[in-house]
């Protein structure tokens, strides 16, 4: 593991002796490194590097593992097919990095700048992005079911097609955000800004809209069942329909379209369940053999005993 240097260096300087203790044992990858920007065949990558730079430096298909890059530049960097455990880039810039087919467990980038960043394709399930900049991000079919993007800037933002199952995106702001064909079931929307978003095609069941705002906002055949839309701002959203409405659980403070009308569902609440794969049964442990029994210890007596002592 990399430990922290206490010796004055550049951040260049830092970033180059935590990569070369890393791959000290790969022959010819150190000597690469020197005056090349692409790090070639990096297998792991596990340590600290806090504020490193490595900004346009070609890591793809690398394994970040436990590995804190808080604060780093890494703007433009090709992270393409990386696979990212347990890792920390909370406050990293890694503005128009190339993160696309990435694979995501534990990774936490909150507060991190991602903007114009390609994300198309990445496993991000249960993903940290509390507070980020993903502005102009490309998210194209991501997953990332439970992921929390709260508080983060979604601006202009392409989500179309992705998964989102019970993601969190709440306080967000996500003007302009693209979220055609997602599957949003059982994500909480609530209090966060979708002015000129599009939901066309979207599933948005379960889903809570509530204290949102939605101005211009594009509905068109979006599912709304059992949707939560209390207190949301839909009164100049588009291709809202009286039929989605009906599905959808309002509120009084529900602001609808000219023309519809709220549907209460009273107190009941739904629970969405995600169903994990059944863990396989523990195999039985198979019985013990009956352990022989102890010999004997002699009894000690008072007898003195004759013992023969050969000499050589």
């Amino acid at each position: 593991m990399i430990s922290s240097l206490h010796t004055p260096m550049t951040r260049w300087t830092q970033a180059l002796c935590a990569l070369a203790m890393i791959m000290a044992s790969m022959p010819g990858v150190a000597n690469a490194m020197m005056g090349e920007k692409e790090v070639p065949r990096l297998v792991s990558f596990g340590g600290a590097c806090a504020k490193c730079e490595l900004s346009g430096r070609k890591l793809s298909g690398t394994r970040f593992d436990g590995a804190n890059f808080s604060g780093a530049s890494m703007v433009g960097s090709d992270l393409r097919d990386a696979r990212f455990t347990g890792t920390n880039f909370s406050n990293a810039d890694l503005s128009r990095a190339d993160l696309s087919d990435a694979r995501m467990t534990g990774a936490n980038f909150s507060q991190a700048n991602l903007s114009d960043a390609r994300m198309q394709d990445v496993q991000a399930t249960g993903g940290v992005f509390v507070g980020a900049n993903l502005t102009r991000g490309d998210l194209r079919n991501i997953h990332a079911l439970g992921a929390i993007f709260a508080r983060a800037n979604l601006n202009h933002t392409r989500f179309d097609d992705a998964a989102l199952f019970g993601a969190n995106l709440t306080f967000t702001d996500a003007r302009g955000a693209n979220f055609d064909d997602a599957e949003m079931r059982g994500a909480n929307l609530s209090s966060g800004r979708f002015d000129q978003a599009s939901f066309r095609d979207a599933d948005l069941r379960g889903a809570g809209l509530s204290n949102g705002s939605f101005a211009g906002a594009d509905f068109n055949d979006a599912r709304f069942d059992r949707t939560n839309i209390s207190g949301a701002d839909l009164s100049r959203a588009k291709n809202l329909s009286q039929e989605q409405v009906n599905e959808a659980c309002a509120d009084p403070a529900t602001k609808l379209p000219p023309g519809l009308l709220p549907r209460t569902c009273g107190r009941s609440v739904q629970v969405l369940m995600f169903r994990s794969p059944p863990v396989p049964p523990v195999p039985a442990i198979p019985a013990l053999r009956a352990v022989p029994a102890v010999p004997a210890v002699p009894t000690v007596t008072n007898r003195t005993s004759k013992f023969l002592i050969a000499l050589d």
